[in-house]
């Protein structure tokens, strides 16, 4: 009978380096498993991306917890001016007599806002239009991609400060106007991967099923971007932020007294050689934070590269 059967019931043979006489069960789950490390190994395994991602997580909790953080009002004159830092002013008072603490932390509140939802919209905007001009091509495509050279042509620092310098700088216009000024990017990498995604096959049998264009650009097409779009945005953060603060420093970004971290600079600049600190901090929380996002953008993008 065993013969006749033709040995069904025996176990596979030993592979070749295996322990002799080890029987093998599909159900073992504890042989280890083999193939590419998941999305957390491998960000994690970037330790500069790891201290990027902790250094941005403090920056963004000390601004939603500024109030609680803070000791002082960062509007109000409480000590003398340019004071050193002491227990009541842990890192001094500027040239009002403010302290500098408390300003850094609700500065940071303004620029990191600034940040995400100027961000936030270009994502949005260039998502879109990019998305549109990878499934409809034809004219649709030619349009909004010659619309997108033009506006790479002029750099945007200055259209946004002419915007500004036309029709004021207050917290709204500059957080649409850097919005709708650096979308073109995120268009044309968008654009880029749902004409790579159009090809696939799921794509296509989602056409010969007759799932209408709608549906198959957005749950079909449009998730095979989202990689390279979660890598635009953190860059994209890292640019807003850059560009408010030295909109900022120049006086058409955040107007006094409200405090960012480009108008503490624009303060401290008469006092480089007799209050460096004073220059310092909001320079370094500057540096810091837009290359924790380019750092942070760079991993993710190397984490999220099925192919690396």
């Amino acid at each position: 009978m065993k013969s006749a059967l033709g040995g069904l019931g025996d176990p596979p043979p030993a592979k070749a380096g295996g322990i002799e006489g080890a029987e093998y069960s599909p159900l073992d789950q504890s042989a280890p498993r083999r193939g590419r490390p998941s999305f957390l190994r491998r960000f994690a395994h970037n330790r500069v991306a790891v201290l990027a991602a902790a250094f941005l997580l403090l920056a963004v909790a000390g601004a939603i917890f500024a109030p609680l953080i803070a000791r002082n009002p960062p509007e109000r004159i409480l000590g003398a001016r340019l004071a050193s830092p002491s227990e009541r002013f842990p890192l001094g008072t500027d040239q009002s007599g403010r302290d500098v603490f408390a300003r850094l932390l609700y500065g940071g509140q303004v620029s990191l806002m600034v940040g995400f939802l100027a961000a936030g919209l270009s994502i949005a905007l260039g998502a879109s239009l990019g998305a549109v001009a990878g499934y409809a091509r034809g004219w649709p495509e030619a349009i909004i991609m010659r619309v997108a050279d033009g506006m790479l042509s002029i750099p945007i620092f200055f259209l946004v400060l002419v915007v500004l310098a036309s029709f004021g700088s207050t917290l709204l216009n500059l957080i649409v106007t850097i919005g709708l000024a650096s979308w073109m990017t995120t268009a044309r990498v968008v654009r880029g991967e749902v004409l790579r995604a159009s090809t696939l096959d799921f794509v296509t049998a989602a056409r010969a099923l007759g799932a209408s264009a709608p549906r198959v650009l957005l749950r079909h097409a449009l998730p095979q971007a989202l990689p390279s779009t979660i890598v635009a945005a953190s860059l994209g953060v890292a640019q807003a932020i850059l560009t408010e603060s030295a909109l900022s420093y120049l006086g058409l970004g955040v107007q006094p007294p409200t405090p960012s971290w480009g108008n503490m600079l624009t303060d401290a600049q008469s006092y480089v050689f007799s209050a460096p600190l004073l220059a310092l901090w909001p320079g370094l929380a500057i540096l810091l934070t837009v290359l924790s996002f380019n750092f942070l953008g760079e991993s993710l993008r190397d984490a999220l590269d099925p192919f690396s």
